[in-house]
């Protein structure tokens, strides 16, 4: 296995970090933004939490946006489903049998 071909140095919540990774230079920086941006968003608002805290409040912050977007996407992918489903059942009864 190869090792990750790009290491770049980012900064969330005031420590920095090296990160390796196969990913666009510039889509890892935007990421580890993201990061910071909700552990001080989080740390705005309740200032007296411990780093890792304040780190553990951001990821279910972080995971709780991601189980949303994945439910709505299969909502989505359920309509889409149905909706073709019902316009082949159209097409079939409109086409003369063979």
């Amino acid at each position: 296995m190869e090792s990750p071909t790009n290491r770049v140095r980012v900064n969330i919540y005031g420590e920095e970090y090296t990160v390796r990774s196969d990913g666009d230079v510039e889509y890892i920086r935007e990421i580890a933004a993201f990061v910071d941006g909700k552990m001080r968003g989080i740390s705005d608002k309740m200032p007296n939490k411990s780093p890792s805290r304040v780190a553990v409040l951001a990821a279910l912050n972080i995971a709780d946006e991601l189980f949303k977007e994945r439910k709505e996407g299969e909502r989505d992918l359920s309509f889409l489903e149905k909706r073709a489903s019902d316009i082949l059942s159209i097409l079939e009864d409109k086409l003369p049998d063979n």
